[in-house]
Order: C-alpha cells, then sequence, then structure tokens
C-alpha cells in the first residue's frame, strides 16, 4: 500500500538535501542586507557533508618568489671571520667582516705594489693600530715601513714612520702627515726635536746638528723663522737674533763655553764697554732738559 503522506515528506528532505551545498562567500557593501535567495540554507548538512564543506579551500594565491640575484647576493654577505678574498684587481683580504666590509682584525696585501698592512679595520677602512711593510727588493725581503695609529685610512695619531736604514720620525700624524710633536733622525746624524705642521717643522723646535752644534728657536714651513738662538759649540760661541727662512738678518755674537771648545777661535770676542758711563748720562740727560725747555718756550 501507498501513503501519499510518506511520499510527501521524502520529497520535501530530498529538496531540502539537494539545496543545502557548499557556501557562497558574497561580498556586500556595509549595512547592505543580502538578498533572500542568497542566503545559505538552514537545513544542517550530513557529517561527511559537512567535513568536505570545511576543507574546501576559499581562495588560492600564487607565492611570490624571490629573483635568484637576491639570493645568491644574501650568500655573498661577508660577516664574521673570513679566510682568502680576493678583489677584482687581485688584492688579497684575511680577516674579519662585518655587513660586507672590512671589520675588525685583518691583513690586507696589495697586488699592485706587494704592500702588507695588518692590524684594525673599520667599515672597510685602516683605523685603529696597525703595521704597513713593503717588499725590499735588495734583501728580498718585507721592511717594516710605518707602525702605529691609523683614523679612516689615514696615519693619525701617535706613530713611527721609516724613511731608509738611518732615517726615521716618531711622533704625532694628521691625514698621513707629521704634525703636532715629533722626533725626527736624519741619515746624515742631525736630529730635530719639535713642532710639526703639514709634513714640515712649524713651530718651537730644537735642530742638534752631527757636530753637536744645535738651533733653539722657532720655525715656519721648515726653515728658522723668527727669534732663535745658535750654539757654536765646536768654536765655543753663541748667536741670538732674528732668522728670515734659514738666514740670520740681526742679532748678537758671544763667547760661550770656549775654553770646552774643540775647535775654539783664534782671538776671543772682545768686551765693548763704554769708558766713562756717568759723563754720558751725564751729557744725555743735559740734552733732554735743553729740549724740554726749548718746547716750553
Amino acid at each position: 500500500m501507498s501513503f501519499p503522506g510518506r511520499r510527501t515528506r521524502r520529497k520535501g528532505r530530498a529538496l531540502q538535501n539537494g539545496l543545502a551545498g557548499p557556501r557562497v562567500a558574497i561580498a556586500t557593501h556595509a549595512g547592505a542586507r543580502t538578498p533572500e535567495c542568497l542566503q545559505p540554507a538552514t537545513s544542517s548538512l550530513s557529517p561527511q557533508g559537512s567535513k568536505e564543506a570545511a576543507n574546501m579551500p576559499i581562495s588560492k594565491c600564487p607565492q611570490k618568489s624571490e629573483p635568484l640575484w637576491k639570493e645568491w647576493d644574501q650568500k655573498a654577505q661577508k660577516n664574521g671571520l673570513r679566510h682568502q678574498v680576493y678583489a677584482v684587481n687581485g688584492d688579497c683580504y684575511v680577516g674579519e667582516w662585518k655587513d660586507n666590509m672590512k671589520h675588525g682584525k685583518g691583513k690586507q696585501i696589495w697586488k699592485k705594489n706587494g704592500a702588507i698592512y695588518e692590524g684594525d679595520w673599520k667599515f672597510g677602512k685602516r683605523d685603529g693600530y696597525g703595521t704597513l711593510s713593503l717588499p725590499d727588493q735588495e734583501m728580498g725581503k718585507y721592511k717594516r715601513v710605518y707602525l702605529g695609529w691609523w683614523k679612516k685610512d689615514k696615519k693619525a695619531g701617535y706613530g713611527i714612520q721609516f724613511f731608509g736604514p738611518r732615517k726615521y720620525y716618531e711622533g704625532e700624524w694628521c691625514g698621513s702627515k707629521r704634525s703636532g710633536w715629533g722626533r725626527m733622525y736624519y741619515s746624515n746624524g742631525d736630529t730635530y726635536e719639535g713642532q710639526w705642521r703639514n709634513d714640515k717643522p712649524d713651530g718651537e723646535g730644537m735642530l742638534r746638528l752631527e757636530n753637536g752644534n744645535r738651533y733653539e728657536g722657532h720655525w715656519q714651513r721648515g726653515m728658522k723663522n723668527g727669534s732663535g738662538r745658535f750654539f757654536h759649540l765646536d768654536h765655543g760661541q753663541l748667536f741670538e737674533g732674528f732668522w728670515v727662512d734659514d738666514v740670520a738678518k740681526c742679532g748678537t755674537l758671544i763667547d760661550f763655553g770656549r775654553d770646552e771648545a774643540p775647535e775654539p777661535t783664534q782671538f776671543p770676542i772682545p768686551e765693548v764697554k763704554i769708558l766713562d758711563p756717568d759723563s754720558v748720562l751725564e751729557e744725555a740727560l743735559a740734552l733732554f732738559r735743553k729740549s724740554e725747555d726749548e718746547e716750553g718756550n
């Protein structure tokens, strides 16, 4: 027997199951009302249907890939201690890095002239304490040229520079030039000690010659300029006066240590004095009073 009422209920359930499906996301403006025809069905899904609906992706966005050069550049970034790193021109560096720059302790070898620097670095430049060496073609080994302090790839602070076997400078530097106080030893045995400016003696200083004679006074542009004293110890004399570009323009010469001098002059400098100073003073006062009386009349 057939029951019309049961068929109607089955058809209603089938219709409800047919309408129930995956929910559709509808974008509407704020405050807008979703039409009734697009509202999701209120009937519940079966357990299997609800699980499939939950696993369905809402949207798919392709993942962006970085260019290959960026990946290679990140691998090429240098940080920390690295072994030999060669530049395009052939220079070689061994030491510490920071943000792809030489930073910390390191050793640099220049291919062009064979120079070697070993010491401190800061952000790609020599900064701190370090030594600079150059190859000696005659001896076949390296010779130390400079040891001291650096600032932004230039000599700055205290340092020693070797110009030759017996010629070197020790003292202050600024911008890779001798500036401040320093002592210079020359190959002929002379020694200068005093102030420097722009790689030349400038200011107060003393030049001591190999034979023991010395100059004490003012310097400018590497020459004697201004007041000073020159001790001729080999002859036992002292000159005190004024210099212009290494030439004494005026001054006084007196005997100084003539008895101990190795080569004293044949005759001592005679003493210059006034025989009757009182009469000279009286004559001067008389002339002064006479001139005052004439002005008053």
